[in-house]
């Protein structure tokens, strides 16, 4: 049996989220507004939208807009995989399957490195070191660290669709393996010119 579930697109971007958050603009249809339920967030492609996204629920409404827009504050919950897209409306509707992970435990020697890895690039970019290391669940370590830092949405949506823990793991390290020496030439430039952002690319 399928499931339904609305879906927003979502643009490319190349900035970051906050942890485990995301922001997202709804149009203020009251049948439409998920309320506190969940509905369904797909990556916009330049050939159409991915077909793998995450369900997200509605924590708090921010700014409304003149035109009827808002700005909500959301958490993801639980991915999935379209298998029937509806595209009449702006607000896409489809049927999808809920996604498992395999029970796959993470390799300890790649989590290790993966905490260095995210420490140093949060350092780097945020000028701070990461306060929600403590509480994060070794399980979902990895959907942390992806939405925490400002990596290419291309490079989230793929650790979004890896269904082990261990491999979404493996997959951040020889991400930021690889961007780590990028932030930390970017901070070097900064500082010789005195320069108070980070300007990613």
């Amino acid at each position: 049996m399928h499931s339904s579930v609305s879906a927003e697109r979502r643009p490319p971007s190349r900035r970051g989220t906050p942890p485990a958050y995301f922001r997202a603009a709804l149009p203020a249809n009251g049948k439409r507004l998920p309320g506190k339920s969940e509905f369904g967030l797909l990556l916009s492609l330049p050939k159409g939208v991915a077909r793998v996204g995450c369900t997200a629920e509605i924590l708090e409404v921010g700014k409304r807009y003149e035109d009827g827009r808002m700005d909500i504050l959301t958490v993801g919950r639980a991915p999935f995989r379209v298998v029937e897209l509806f595209t009449e409306d702006p607000l896409l509707e489809g049927h999808v399957d809920y996604l498992e992970d395999r029970e796959t435990p993470a390799n300890a020697r790649v989590q290790r490195e993966l905490v260095e890895l995210f420490e140093a690039c949060h350092t780097l970019i945020f000028d701070d070191y990461p306060k929600n290391l403590e509480s994060a669940s070794t399980d979902e370590f990895s959907y942390l660290v992806a939405a925490t830092l400002p990596m290419d949405l291309l490079w989230k949506q793929q650790i979004l669709e890896l269904r082990s823990e261990a491999d979404r793991q493996e997959r951040l390290v020889a991400y930021l393996r690889e961007w780590a020496p990028h932030l930390q030439k970017a901070e070097a430039t900064r500082q010789r010119a005195g320069g108070n952002g980070h300007g990613l690319n």
